[in-house]
């Protein structure tokens, strides 16, 4: 998979409490492992150099999961959203605050997940990551799945105070992103890049 660099986060954005589906997707383990997870490794497999994952329904069970799973991997962290009910936009400006907050270790660019995702793996991350500088303050890059964008996106520290202006709601950075039109990488041959919001 990709060459992983401490300079590229992966921002896993695991904070939702999953109403239609039932409980907070992050703890959701359909194939007997937590999305929170599956979607951590996929991230690291896949290029990051470090994972943080922004938590905030049942917070501390999702922290558990994550602590059993990757032990004494100091490579994922998590941050906890406090007003995670907001919806996603949210949950991604705790998640970069808390990268910026990192100070001289703040890294040049985030690769932003989505938990409910699981089908996308380690190979979509890297061709995200291989279709861009991934460790650029410019780099702009999302996938795409049969043309239409989805997730993973990739965020040079550059674009980060824009999408902290744009970040509310459920909306995340999709009005940035549509003004700033990221390069587009097509990764519908190896995912669906759908979400899942029922059981």
């Amino acid at each position: 998979m990709g060459m992983p660099t401490a300079r590229l986060t992966g921002l896993l954005l695991a904070a939702g409490a999953g109403r239609r589906y039932g409980g907070p997707k992050a703890l959701a383990a359909p194939d007997g492992q937590a999305w929170a997870v599956t979607a951590a490794r996929a991230l690291l497999d896949g290029g990051c150099g470090d994972v943080l994952v922004v938590t905030g329904a049942q917070a501390e069970e999702v922290d558990g999961v994550l602590a059993s799973a990757f032990g004494s991997d100091d490579r994922v962290g998590t941050t906890f959203c406090g007003t995670w009910q907001e919806g996603m936009g949210a949950s991604l400006a705790a998640g970069l605050t808390s990268l910026v907050a990192r100070g001289r270790a703040v890294p040049t660019a985030a690769l932003v997940h989505l938990v409910d995702l699981p089908d996308v793996g380690p190979e979509v991350v890297a061709r995200v990551l291989g279709a861009a500088d991934p460790s650029g303050a410019d780099s702009l890059a999302r996938a795409a799945y049969q043309g239409v964008p989805g997730h993973p996106v990739l965020l040079g520290q550059r674009h980060w105070q824009a999408v902290l202006g744009d970040s509310r709601g459920d909306a995340g950075a999709r009005s940035y992103l549509r003004r700033a039109r990221p390069a587009l990488v097509e990764c519908g041959d190896l995912a669906t890049g759908v979400d899942v919001d029922e059981r």
